[in-house]
């Protein structure tokens, strides 16, 4: 029999590193939610919307909002906050990219900004923060409610399948033993 190759964990081992990692805290937390009986369907959904609400261009929103939306559409709460904690980074370029959106949109002149910038004077002052970027950030929020929609389809129809094809393998498993 071979070995394994230096550097490769053996077979049955503890995957390490980002591998790993995505392996415990992704791949099988959706394996688990497939065992207990959640559709493909239901998880390909709270991936997507989790996935978009992540990228809600206000920093600060998105847990609530996603506690909020997986408890009127009955999403698994694990998966969808696990897919806001993994897409945030996304939030901060997102926020760049929708207000500029927002303001083509609503040919607005573009606010100069920077996300630092944004921190320090929310921080130092939120009311006159709010009075002096509101508008930027309802621009944003618009050009997110344009987009989201057809992103989260795309995300949908992409993972769906994935999803699928784990469940087989899984009854597979089962099956054989």
């Amino acid at each position: 029999m071979n070995a394994p190759a230096p550097g490769t964990p053996a077979p049955g081992a503890p995957a390490s590193g980002l591998r790993g990692f995505w392996r415990r805290r992704v791949v099988d937390l959706l394996l688990a939610q497939l065992r207990q009986g959640i559709t493909p369907q239901k998880i390909a959904l709270t991936l997507a919307l989790g996935t978009v609400i992540a990228l809600f261009p206000i920093m600060g929103t998105t847990t609530a909002l996603c506690v909020l939306v997986g408890v009127a559409l009955q999403l698994n709460q694990p998966i969808i906050q696990l897919v806001n904690w993994i897409a945030w980074p996304l939030q901060i370029s997102g926020i760049y990219f929708f207000v500029r959106a927002g303001e083509w949109i609503t040919r607005s002149p573009p606010v100069s900004f920077s996300i630092s910038a944004l921190l320090v004077a929310f921080k130092h002052s939120p009311v006159r923060f709010l009075q002096q970027y509101g508008m930027t950030g309802l621009r944003g929020v618009l050009a997110w409610a344009l987009i989201a929609p057809g992103v989260a389809a795309l995300i949908y129809v992409l993972t769906l399948p994935l999803i699928k094809r784990m469940r087989i393998r899984l009854t597979a498993l089962a099956q054989r033993t």
